[in-house]
């Protein structure tokens, strides 16, 4: 197969890169990421890379890094979602971090002057209308969303956008069992270990509807509703449990609610291992790594190995990473911030399936 050139832009621990390998690409390839413990992380996997530097500065590249850009043959981002997220302050590029996707216009454009053949696949989160309108003009291009529950154990839509065509992938039926640790640290455990007093059971009669996935053009709901299940593990924080049930197709079990922390209603939730992750963060702080339930009324909060897990790491990628003398929080955070691996590989062996790279 014909060795290609690849930028990543926005590139964190460069799951882009993570993806070409899986896929045995031949590849020449080029980063940009200001983040230095994301630069450690995608270090530690691959050796072969050459770094950038700042994205904003693109245009000392070529005289300052010797940076062709006309050879680039397929451009990977996913530009900041802070500034267009839901969950955010909602103010696009009026945000410096959603300014961004002005710089990436910038140089996807000058690639293109030189190479109009160049393949581009740019990633970000579900958003107002207002905001897809906005940045489907800038692309000139509308996206895919995908769902990963359908390929990984984690609740997390993303749009896509690219210039081939991407389908949906076969839902793999993957749950939060199927990737948690039976034995965990106990430092992922609470300082408190007092005995829950008060609340429900769980409805016992309850039966899982934990492989039910909404296609695209239905809503899937982003709190996730409750039933019953209990996760593996010995590691034991006090919770509510819920007493009432979900419906029939939510993704994510939410059974419990934490007592032992100060945190918002979200973060405070714990669930049952018999469904979905929610959509993980960068996880920095306020409680906000995901929780599973692990006894009749204790629970724990998910590891940074299983957060990768529900990236679709695989457990090579994920034992260099953890062997990389990175901080739990830095783990973390490179995660959240991660695409879902399976899902690149699934977009990518897409395009190959079309001759490309060999028909360049």
């Amino acid at each position: 197969m014909k060795q290609i050139t690849g930028l990543s832009l926005f590139s964190g621990v460069d799951v882009a890169r993570m993806a070409v390998a899986e896929l045995g690409l031949d590849v020449d390839w080029y980063s940009s990421e200001i983040d230095k413990f994301a630069i450690q992380g995608a270090k530690a996997l691959y050796d072969n890379t050459t770094y950038l530097g700042d994205m904003t500065k693109w245009d000392t590249w070529e005289d300052e890094k010797g940076f062709d850009f006309g050879k680039v043959d397929i451009l990977f981002a996913g530009f900041p979602c802070q500034a267009w997220s839901l969950a955010g302050k909602q103010k696009g590029d009026d945000d410096p971090r959603g300014a961004l996707v002005h710089d990436l216009l910038d140089i996807w454009s000058y690639i293109k002057a030189l190479n109009p053949n160049v393949k581009f696949m740019f990633e970000n989160v579900a958003m107002k209308k207002q905001f897809m309108t906005f940045i489907n003009e800038l692309f000139g291009y509308e996206p895919t969303m995908i769902n990963s529950a359908l390929l990984t154990a984690q609740n997390r839509k993303r749009n896509y956008w690219s210039n081939w065509d991407i389908s949906q992938p076969e839902d793999k039926g993957i749950l939060l069992k199927d990737i948690i640790e039976n034995e965990v640290d106990s430092s992922f455990n609470s300082q408190a270990h007092k005995d829950f007093t008060g609340g429900n059971q769980l409805n016992p009669n309850y039966k899982s509807q934990a492989n039910t996935i909404h296609s695209v053009e239905k809503k899937s709901p982003t709190i996730c509703a409750g039933t019953h299940g209990y996760a593996l593990g010995h590691i034991e924080r006090p919770c509510e449990l819920r007493d009432t049930p979900p419906a029939e197709s939510a993704l994510c079990h939410h059974v419990a609610t934490a007592t032992d922390i100060k945190a918002n209603e979200a973060n405070k939730r714990i669930y049952a291992d018999t469904g979905k992750s929610p959509t993980i963060t960068t996880m920095g702080g306020g409680h906000r790594e995901p929780k599973v339930l692990v006894a009749d009324k204790k629970y724990r909060k998910l590891t940074p190995k299983e957060c990768m897990r529900l990236q679709g790491f695989t457990e090579e990628i994920i034992d260099k990473l953890l062997n990389a003398g990175i901080s739990n929080s830095q783990l973390y955070k490179m995660t959240g911030n991660s695409f879902t691996l399976p899902v690149i590989i699934h977009n990518l062996q897409q395009l190959l399936d079309t001759g490309w790279p060999d028909n360049l």
